[in-house]
């Protein structure tokens, strides 16, 4: 994930669409790569984390995550303390796990677009 972000003039449309539904993701909660893809009926997984990965410094890109929760490789203990502060839902990880670091709940955590999806354009 790049900490850059280009002016809004300098994004591909696709990219500012990306990033605004990382904004609209409440605090606590979280989308998918595949959530947003489907959320736009545009693109899929890899498409959204290529924006994330290129642009997604300037939103909370700790809200975009993996489908399996697990934390963003290279950045977990600062996507680890937005979660914390946000109260997400993590579940602990288990002791024989390698890193020991928990995952998202994606039961719990994973925000469906609430009303603002059905009014989508």
């Amino acid at each position: 994930m790049s900490e850059e972000s280009l002016p809004a003039d300098d994004l591909p449309e696709y990219a500012e669409q990306v990033l605004g539904v990382a904004e609209l993701i409440p605090p606590g909660r979280v989308m998918t790569y595949g959530d947003v893809a489907e959320w736009l009926e545009e693109g899929g997984p890899r498409q959204v984390g290529r924006v994330m990965a290129l642009y997604g410094g300037a939103v909370p890109w700790w809200r975009v995550i993996r489908a399996d929760g697990v934390l963003l490789p290279g950045h977990e203990l600062e996507a680890l303390g937005h979660y914390r502060v946000e109260g997400t839902p993590l579940k602990e990880a288990s002791r024989a796990s390698e890193d020991h670091l928990p995952r998202v709940d994606m039961r719990r955590a994973r925000w469906d677009g609430g009303e603002r999806a059905e009014s989508h354009t």
